[in-house]
């Protein structure tokens, strides 16, 4: 989930105003800056994906810069290029949020990430530079896995534009510098398989930010479908709202984390199945642009 005048479209507003408020990982998929065990009848027959994986060496796609050097921002596959959709996962958080760490509460969610294993669904894994400090073995785990892909969502889920939810802001001419630090801290924790795309926080951005980190040559990733997934009580809904949307190519927005998104899991157990049935198949980001 990219923020200019283009808009298409805008979020539930009761989920939108906490999620954004709150968790700032959502908002307008385009380009608008905006203020347990499954049972026996939801577990699929799981058709293995094989996802494009570059030969060794060799770097993940990205698209052309734009003007001035500006990043590229991509936000969905090719719609005629076969029913393929990619699930993302925003693993966020925040500088302020390392106490409630440690009091226990848990920004992580494990679960989720073995039942994507389980179910054998590849994903793109959006990860904040201190998220990956708070859990090192699973960011190694996550991203030695050749199922996953590691991508950078800032270093402490700060907004690289105003105004964007009350989110502490970037300055502009630190942008560049959030990003690095977070592949930093990517490299730090001995994270493998790191992609070179990212995405602002809450998905705010200008084209005056998007030249200042073109340098880094990452692709700006949004999104086109938003699950709502973000404090949501129910599963039901969130599956509901992703089946909706899902077009082929689709980029689909969803969270890892068990604090802010407690039922994302489930509702992957719900939206799996469904969307196979229907002859998806689930890629990685840099599938989507390697087959544009």
């Amino acid at each position: 989930m990219i923020h200019s005048s283009r808009a298409r479209r805008v979020l539930a507003p009761a989920a939108a105003a906490l999620l954004c408020g709150a968790l700032a990982a959502c908002g307008a998929d385009d380009s608008t800056a905006g203020p347990g065990k499954p049972s026996a009848a939801s577990t699929p027959a799981v058709k293995p994906t094989t996802p494009v994986t570059p030969a060794a060496g060799s770097p993940a796609p990205t698209l052309p810069p734009g003007r001035g050097g500006a990043a590229p921002v991509f936000s969905h596959g090719k719609r005629d290029g076969g029913k393929r959709v990619a699930l993302t996962f925003d693993a966020d958080m925040t500088a302020d949020q390392d106490k409630r760490a440690a009091r226990g509460e848990r920004f992580d969610n494990p679960q989720l990430i073995a039942t994507l294993r389980r179910l054998k669904v590849p994903a793109t894994v959006f990860m904040t530079g201190k998220w990956a400090e708070q859990y090192p073995a699973q960011a190694r785990s996550i991203g030695g896995d050749p199922l996953f892909e590691v991508a950078n969502h800032s270093y402490a889920h700060h907004a690289f534009s105003t105004p964007c939810y009350k989110l502490p802001t970037v300055p502009l001419k630190g942008a560049r510098a959030d990003v690095e630090r977070a592949f930093d801290a990517f490299r730090r924790a001995g994270v493998k398989n790191t992609v070179p795309y990212f995405r602002f926080p809450g998905g705010c951005h200008n084209d005056a930010v998007l030249r200042a980190i073109g340098p880094t040559k990452a692709t700006a990733v949004q999104w086109d479908v938003v699950s709502g997934d973000a404090f949501a009580k129910q599963a039901g809904p969130v599956a509901e709202a992703v089946l909706s949307q899902v077009k082929p190519g689709s980029v689909v927005v969803m969270h890892c984390t068990r604090s802010a998104a407690p039922v994302t899991e489930e509702a992957i157990r719900r939206i799996v199945p469904q969307l196979r049935a229907k002859g998806y198949e689930f890629v990685r980001v840099s599938d989507l642009i390697a087959g544009r």
